[in-house]
């Protein structure tokens, strides 16, 4: 049972009423390391979600109370007209909550004052967007008290550059537009140049299985930048806006831009075979696409790559790593009367293999954010 809104409520007190809003994570089920590089990707927003409540102050700050950290460190307050440095400010997780205040202020938010409070099942450090279900609900709470409306678009533009003002980790646009737009029973084919949305309906009896291998994925602490970087340098190399442009031939002897061309392919490959329902082909690509990301893009882990033959051995149609690597979660889609089963023998397996206790989540396709 959730109790997260009488915890929420009693952490808030008593007061005006309250305003409820949630904002869900999101698993890829294609396309990584492609939406920096203005290519598409195939996520599915999740089951797993940041709530949060907010009301009205009367004194020029935001403040937002988590419930999913210690008392000592339970609670952020920025001013609210946006002049808090993001990165600077304590705890660390009130940064996102500054760096979407200065961010909706540049887009013009009307200051106003704020109180929240916010919890979120979606884990840290999984790979499944916990940050970014963090800023979508604190900025569409924010959105709400001042009756600011964005696009979804351009909301999803805030909170990336929030998160960047946050971390200092670039990052593309996929996991905030999908926490926003996300389709229930449908995964979303993004255009990340376009930034066009397409629900792709999932195949009727398949689920979406995301394990994490129990060890955290920290973007700041990887190599992620340097792999951005090395993306924009190869294609200035060959005079190109982006890898979006390349062609497979071009970049034959260049393994990260070689990765990132042929998962777009993969991208557009997977939407057809879901449409289809071709479930053995689908095998294939996450197959082709965990190799690449291993060997090619080199962000797997011996971990990721033992859970994903754990989840294929246990009977998966197919799994691959999901999110930027570097630890985190892998993605197995299966049959939705064997996803216990899969799911018990896959963690078991790799539980053997390891010494290291996963965590499985059958995810469902939801709708984006919005009133709770």
């Amino acid at each position: 049972m959730d109790d997260r809104r009488a915890r929420i409520a009693a952490a808030l007190g008593e007061g005006a009423s309250l305003r409820w809003f949630r904002a869900p994570g999101r698993v890829n089920l294609m396309g990584d390391h492609t939406d920096y590089n203005e290519g598409f990707v195939l996520p599915v927003a999740i089951d797993l979600d940041c709530l949060v409540a907010a009301r009205s102050r009367a004194d020029g700050r935001v403040v937002v109370r988590s419930l999913d950290v210690d008392a000592a460190s339970g609670v952020v307050e920025v001013p609210a007209d946006g002049s808090a440095e993001p990165s600077e400010v304590e705890p660390t997780w009130g940064r996102y909550v500054a760096g979407v205040v200065r961010q909706l202020v540049v887009r013009g938010w009307a200051p106003r004052a704020v109180d929240a409070a916010l919890s979120s099942t979606v884990p840290q450090g999984s790979g499944l967007s916990s940050s970014a279900a963090l800023e979508v609900a604190c900025a569409i709470a924010l959105c709400d008290v001042s009756g600011f409306e964005p696009a979804a678009t351009e909301l999803a533009a805030a909170c990336r550059e929030a998160e960047f003002l946050a971390t200092g980790v670039p990052s593309g646009i996929m996991d905030q537009l999908v926490s926003l737009a996300g389709t229930a029973g449908a995964a979303l084919l993004i255009d990340c140049r376009s930034l066009e949305v397409r629900p792709v309906p999932l195949p009727p009896g398949i689920q979406v299985l995301a394990v994490h291998c129990g060890l955290p994925r920290a973007l700041m602490d990887s190599a992620y930048a340097e792999r951005q970087a090395a993306c924009e340098a190869a294609a200035r190399s060959l005079g190109l806006r982006s890898l979006r442009d390349a062609a497979l031939g071009e970049m034959a002897d260049d393994p990260f831009a070689r990765h990132v061309v042929s998962e777009n392919a993969r991208v557009l490959e997977t939407v057809s075979a879901l449409l289809d329902g071709e479930l053995a082909r689908l095998g294939a690509l996450y197959a082709a696409s965990h190799a690449s990301l291993r060997d090619d893009f080199r962000v797997s882990t011996p971990e990721l790559d033992a859970l994903v033959h754990a989840l294929v051995e246990s009977g998966a149609l197919g799994a691959r790593l999901t999110g930027a690597g570097f630890g985190g979660c892998a993605v197995g889609l299966v049959r939705s009367d064997e996803t216990e089963e899969i799911a018990k023998r896959a963690t078991r397996r790799y539980r053997e293999e390891t010494g290291i206790k996963p965590t499985a989540f059958v995810c469902s396709a939801v709708a984006g954010a919005g009133p709770a």
